[in-house]
């Protein structure tokens, strides 16, 4: 499912993926795998930051980095608005650049970001145990032709003279994902709203508790995304990285 929702990592690590199985290789690791890193870039980086590169797994941060520190820190950096909007025309053409920092600090901050949205993307996050949208109404949760409709919470509060502080996801014409932020309900990956497109592939279908406690951990994931977005982005003090 995660290619569905998030394919930045699924692509990732299926089409340059991390790992690679044994081999004779410098960056043979404990476990028996290598490291799908060439050496020439790994020594450049190492020498930046004046750290030694370990081939397993993550490092200290401090005076040791790993393989899945990198990834981290790409995954951070790709993520960054301010990096799409930068190099977007070059985007469009070629495969992404990943601009490296000498800044420790720098380096550290955006391997926790990356770290973080790797485990949404993953859908292995602990932060997405905690639902920030209900499913209140009770019916055949059958997603009808015609849905899901989108309504604001201003529309929302027209609807039913309550109080509102985000959107409802209706599914048909009585039931409804309860408190969706509409910068949730807007956000785009690899070209689909999200939020949209999944339960647009179900119309005609009963969502049951596990779809929509997928779908829960879903908007959890986007909000969650938005805000590490916007971290990254504050966090890089300008471009191009030094």
């Amino acid at each position: 499912m995660i290619g569905r929702f998030f394919p930045d990592a699924a692509c990732i690590t299926y089409f340059a993926p991390l790992w690679l199985c044994a081999a004779s290789n410098d960056l043979l690791d404990s476990q028996g795998r290598v490291a799908n890193l060439a050496s020439d870039f790994v020594d450049d980086l190492a020498a930046r930051l004046k750290m030694e590169f370990v081939p397993d797994g993550k490092g200290d941060l401090k005076k040791t980095f790993g393989p899945e520190d990198i990834f981290d820190y790409a995954y951070a950096v790709f993520h960054s608005p301010a990096y799409r909007e930068r190099y977007a025309e070059f985007l469009k053409i070629d495969f992404p650049r990943l601009p490296l920092t000498s800044d420790k600090k720098l380096f550290r901050t955006l391997c926790g970001l990356g770290a973080e949205l790797v485990a949404l993307h993953l859908l292995e996050s602990a932060r997405l145990e905690a639902p920030i949208i209900g499913f209140p109404v009770r019916g055949d949760c059958l997603v009808e032709k015609g849905y899901p409709k989108y309504k604001t919470a201003k529309e929302v509060v027209a609807l039913s003279q309550g109080k509102a502080k985000a959107g409802r996801v209706y599914i048909n014409k009585e039931q409804y994902f309860e408190g969706v932020p509409p910068e949730v309900w807007q956000f785009y990956v690899g070209g689909y709203q999200v939020c949209e497109k999944w339960l647009k592939d179900r119309r005609g279908r009963k969502l049951d508790l596990d779809d929509i406690n997928h779908y829960q951990k879903t908007v959890v994931a986007l909000a969650e995304t938005i805000r590490l977005m916007a971290e990254i982005d504050a966090a890089i003090p300008a471009w191009p990285i030094g």
